[in-house]
């Protein structure tokens, strides 16, 4: 008989663990797809966006080291947008909070 291993070790990989803010619920980071960085503006239509804010809006990000704010989808969950604040040097995610709600601040920890 095959013994099967949790999703989340397999072969002595152990995978990444998201909360997600919705299913209150930490999950295999394969259930969840990366969407880029968080509360990116969109330029404001009230008047006309040049074709270089257009581009910087479109391809541009911080690509910082250290705390980074990102947005996460659960696809094979509550299919759920979310942000989470990720220390992109250690892997590990700090926070997780509802897309529209405000972003975790180390200063109120």
């Amino acid at each position: 008989m095959k013994l099967l291993l949790p999703l989340f070790h397999t072969k002595g990989i152990v995978m990444l663990l998201i909360d997600c803010p919705y299913c209150q619920e930490k999950r295999p980071e394969v259930e969840f797809q990366y969407a880029g960085e968080a509360h990116v503006l969109r330029p404001d239509g009230s008047s006309p966006v040049t074709d270089e804010r257009w581009a910087e809006y479109l391809y541009i990000r911080s690509n910082i080291r250290g705390t980074h704010r990102e947005r996460w989808r659960h696809t094979y969950g509550c299919a759920r947008f979310f942000n989470a604040v990720r220390d992109t040097v250690s892997d590990k995610i700090i926070d997780t909070y509802k897309a529209g709600d405000l972003p975790y601040s180390p200063e109120e920890s």
